[in-house]
């Protein structure tokens, strides 16, 4: 049937196509074995290759065409050798979309995808078919409009009568739909393998006709029977029923099986391997024949004894959270955040609440809006609890709410569904404990003061020592001044001493009169106040007055007798005094000017010697730190010097760096602690000017946080609109770095450090408490949250060489230096703290009226020569080491040095004809004549003279004014080399 598609053709018609097609191959000289490949295997498929040619025969080769373009179940593709497509069956349009006249002359790798043009896949299978003669092909191709299809073929060469190669024919079929639906098939069948081997459902075939049941593994894994070892039949199945159960099992079967349904459900008892029954709920599908007959079963045992259990358990717990919530104190409320359009919550619905909630907040609010009863309630409310609905995080806190007019202690927690925006809030009313808290706040504020009154008292001398006599218990302690004055042990004080041990030092004539006083006070209560004469630590008697006072309880029993010594040894003598010169007056009284004022100088004196005294104490304090601290420090240098000259002397220079280098860090060591005391003493040499202490902060602010360490959060709080300060910007930024140091160490197992920048309006109230000049300042406050301090702590914070820290690790100098620098910067340093909460530190500082001015630092250079030919610089210390060192720089740098030993011989040489481009100077000179007042003397003469002042101790002289001249400079002894030729190179080439 010539020009009959091939796809109406049987098979017996297209095997004889077949025959014809290589018949006519045959005329061709084609090798029909070798270039013309037929897989009529197990289905109508066909593979028909052209022959290039165009020599066939007119009839054979219309029949062939026929056949080729009538081939539409097929996409044939005729190639040149190059891969280009040279012909294109109408099965080749049909399947990829492509016409004829589109693909002609166009390579065949349109057809293949991306990856396998990329791996050079059309070139591969052109090879291998040359080589092995015939390739065949499972892959996704592509379609003109980018479909892809999973195509099933071959390629196969062409070659000529002499075997010479010709091109190639590829035949491909689209299959799709068949490799999707193998894959499904296989899929399900896999998902169907692995849900059976993973479910704890025991999964059930059962075939009617022969009554064979098929187990999985859940069998035994839910049931403890192995499948392999029970009876694989209905009959064993039946078995394991309970007994009471069977025949109700096996009539709704049979019910389900002779009816019409598909489906059967049952719930009753199992027998499991050990003998022991469980309640399962048995499922099952019936499978029918064509007729309607139930022939198989399949379905699913559940063990529900555990969910019932369970189940009785939740209804069981639900019970009890119920009639805890109902009876709990705690408010509870299940709440519902709605957002608006921009995802901000506005408004907040009570879903649930129990009867707590209902009493705390005086109002029942189950299923309303918030705004529906407090239209003004906070934005902090929805805020906060909009937040915990949108991010899932739990939050504490306590806020007062202006509608309710309570404080409230709030936990808000995430609920349900994330979609749902619902959160859990737990709270307690909490005004009367905030209340009580504000109380007990202002009562420690006024016990503190009270603290602080005494102990300006005991620093002032007016008390010598107090004592707390427990009047039910008879324990009598004192504190360290008391007992200290007594020559009592300090422990033995806070421990308790014996009362007759105390009443023992009391003058033999005072001591019924103190007997009687005491046992009066104790029986009416109240204030009390005697004098007497006590025996001292030295020996002697002394006049005290004893203030104090006896707390009754409601029944009158004297509880509490705390009170207060007072020295009165000098008031009862210049009370004497005052009566024996009365007495005197009365009888003399031409004498009494005279007197008075002998007696008045006398007294006077006497303070004098007092106050002297204090300063020795004081003085020998400060000394005998200073001579520890620069005993060790000279050890140190002294001993590297030692050791530098033996191994010089050796020749062992290698070692020579190490002590150079320890005695280096000491010198620099001892010049910090000379800053410090500088400091202290409020002498130190400062170069004030207009600072933005913000900016200083920021710049600082990443050195500080290396410093203290990660387990420390540094935060700094800068005020937008601060004021400039008149301060020394580095000074400043070295106390910022102590203050932050200290108040690491006050957090050994980490904190946080805030600090913070604000303007302040001293007024002369405050001016006086402060101890300040009232006016503008700002304040550079250092706040941590570690152990913080007591008041006996902070009396003495400032005193030098005063440090808590264990030996070794500070030298008491650090607030020193700052509370020095403050106070000589024409401001004032302030210390708050509480034990256990804290500390905060805060520099006061005074406001400059100008711009802040920018900080402009010097790039350091080497020593290699600057000066000009001929450039001079007049040397003046009355140190001769100093004078070389600076000589031994300049003459590096290329200047000519001039040195003069003392003021007086400086003004000579100033005075000369001699060129001098710089005046290096010390402050302190011998001879009558200052550094200051030889530049001064010395620019009269040479207006333009440029001066650098060296010293370690800033003289009035220097900084009369506030100010240092233009063209003038300061450099702190002791100071490094580069320092000094940075100096010197920026001032000669000014």
């Amino acid at each position: 049937m010539p020009g009959a598609p091939l796809t109406s053709l049987t098979r017996a018609e297209l095997e004889a196509e077949v025959l014809r097609l290589r018949a006519a191959l045959d005329t061709t000289g084609v090798e029909a074995g070798r270039d013309v490949r037929i897989n009529l295997a197990n289905s109508q498929e066909l593979a028909v290759a052209l022959d290039a040619s165009r020599t066939v025969r007119p009839h054979s080769e219309a029949r062939q065409r026929a056949a080729f373009d009538s081939a539409l179940d097929f996409a044939m593709v005729v190639m040149a050798s190059d891969g280009t497509v040279t012909d294109w069956n109408g099965g080749a349009e049909r399947v990829m979309g492509w016409t004829a006249a589109e693909m002609l002359g166009r390579s065949a790798a349109e057809f293949f995808t991306l990856e396998d043009r990329a791996d050079g896949r059309p070139a591969i299978e052109m090879a291998e078919a040359l080589r092995v003669g015939r390739v065949p092909d499972e892959r996704w191709h592509l379609r003109k409009d980018g479909r892809r299809f999973w195509a099933s073929g071959e390629m196969l060469p062409l070659r000529d009568s002499d075997g010479s190669h010709l091109g190639f024919v590829k035949i491909l079929r689209d299959v799709t739909v068949e490799h999707t639906t193998g894959l499904a098939l296989r899929e399900a069948q896999e998902r169907y393998r692995l849900a059976a081997k993973a479910t704890n459902d025991a999964i059930w075939d059962w075939d009617l006709a022969t009554d064979a049941v098929l187990w999985n593994e859940a069998l035994e894994t839910a049931y403890g029977h192995a499948p392999h070892a029970v009876v694989q039949t209905a009959d064993w199945r039946r078995a394991q029923i309970h007994p009471d159960d069977r025949a109700r099992v096996a009539d709704s079967i049979r019910r389900v099986a002779v009816g019409t349904g598909s489906s059967w459900t049952e719930e009753y008892r199992f027998r499991r391997a050990d003998g022991t029954y469980v309640e399962v709920l048995d499922r099952g599908h019936v499978l029918r024949d064509a007729g309607g007959q139930a022939v198989r079963m399949i379905g699913a045992m559940l063990d529900v004894s555990r969910t019932r259990t369970a189940e009785a358990a939740l209804r069981a717990s639900e019970e009890r959270f119920r009639t805890i919530l109902e009876t709990v104190e705690a408010a509870f409320a299940i709440v519902e955040v709605k957002f608006d359009a921009d995802d901000r919550p506005v408004n907040y619905r009570f879903l649930e609440a129990n009867p707590a909630f209902e009493r705390e907040a005086g109002v029942n609010l189950r299923g309303k809006w918030v705004t529906e009863y407090a239209p003004d309630l906070e934005p902090f409310w929805f805020e906060t609890y909009g937040r915990v609905a949108r991010t899932r995080e739990p939050t504490n806190f306590e806020s007062y709410a202006e509608a309710f007019s309570r404080w409230f202690d709030v936990r808000a927690v995430p609920v349900g569904d994330p979609r749902d925006r619902q959160i859990a809030i737990i709270f307690n009313d909490v005004t009367a404990r905030r209340e009580a808290e504000e109380r007990l706040r202002a009562s420690e504020a006024l016990a503190r003061a009270n603290i602080e009154r005494v102990q300006l008292a005991l620093a002032a001398g007016a008390i010598i020592g107090t004592w707390h006599w427990d009047l039910p218990t008879d324990r009598f302690t004192v504190d360290e001044g008391f007992a200290r004055n007594f020559g009592l042990d300090p422990s033995l004080g806070r421990e308790g001493i014996p009362l007759a041990q105390i009443v023992a030092t009391v003058h033999p004539d005072d001591q019924a009169g103190l007997a009687a006083a005491i046992d009066e006070v104790i029986a009416r209560g109240g204030a009390y106040a005697h004098q007497y004469r006590v025996r001292r630590a030295d020996g002697r008697y002394y006049w005290i007055e004893a203030n104090g006072r006896v707390e009754l309880g409601p029944d009158g029993t004297p509880l509490r007798f705390p009170g207060v010594l007072l020295d009165v040894d000098e008031r009862r003598a210049v009370e004497q005094e005052r009566d024996r010169a009365i007495a005197q007056l009365r009888s003399l009284t031409e004498t009494l000017e005279q007197r008075v004022e002998e007696r008045t100088a006398e007294l006077m004196r006497a303070e004098e010697q007092l106050r002297q005294s204090q300063k020795m104490e004081a003085v020998g304090q400060l000394t005998g730190g200073l001579a520890h601290d620069f005993n060790n420090l000279l050890a140190g240098i002294s001993g590297s010097l030692e050791l530098m000259g033996n191994r010089i002397d050796q020749g062992r220079l290698k070692d020579v760096d190490k002590y150079m280098a320890a005695a280096q860090g000491a010198t620099k060591r001892a010049a910090a602690l000379t800053h410090r005391l500088l400091a202290f003493s409020r002498r130190q040499t400062l170069a004030p000017k207009g600072t933005d202490v913000n900016a200083l902060v920021e710049g600082i602010l990443d050195l500080i946080r290396r410093t203290v360490g990660p387990a420390v959060h540094v935060e700094a709080v800068g005020l937008p609109d601060l004021w400039p300060a008149l301060v020394d910007p580095s000074q400043l930024e070295n106390a910022l770095l102590n203050l932050c140091i200290n108040a690491r160490d006050a957090m050994p197992d980490g904190g946080r450090i805030v600090i913070e920048t604000d303007n302040r309006w001293i007024d002369a109230p405050a001016a006086l408490r402060q101890d300040i000049p009232e006016g503008q300042y700002l304040s550079l406050s250092v706040s941590d949250t570690g152990t913080g301090m007591p008041p006996d702590v902070i009396a003495k914070a400032f005193d030098p060489f005063f440090t808590t820290k264990p030996l070794g690790q500070g030298t008491g100098l650090g607030l020193s230096m700052i509370y020095g620098f403050a106070k000589q910067s024409g401001g004032q340093v302030r210390i708050h703290s509480e034990e256990g909460r804290g500390t905060t530190v805060s520099i006061y500082l005074p406001r400059h009226l100008g711009k802040a001015e920018r900080d402009e630092t010097t790039a350091e250079r080497s020593l290699a020569p600057v000066a000009e030919a001929g450039e001079t610089v007049l040397i003046v210390d009355d140190e001769p080491s100093v004078r070389m060192m600076v000589t031994d720089v300049l003459d590096d740098l290329g200047y000519i040095a001039v040195e003069a030993a003392d003021g007086t011989g400086g003004l000579k040489v100033l005075q000369s004809d001699a060129r001098i481009d710089l005046l290096i100077t010390d402050v302190g000179l011998p001879g009558g004549l200052n550094g200051r007042q030889l530049a001064d003397a010395a620019r009269v003469t040479r207006p333009d003279l440029k001066v650098l002042f060296i010293t370690g101790f800033a003289e009035n002289a220097l900084l009369a004014s506030g100010d240092l001249e233009p063209r003038m400079s300061v450099l702190t002894k002791p100071f490094a080399i580069d320092a000094l030729a940075a100096r010197i190179r920026e001032l000669t080439a000014a």
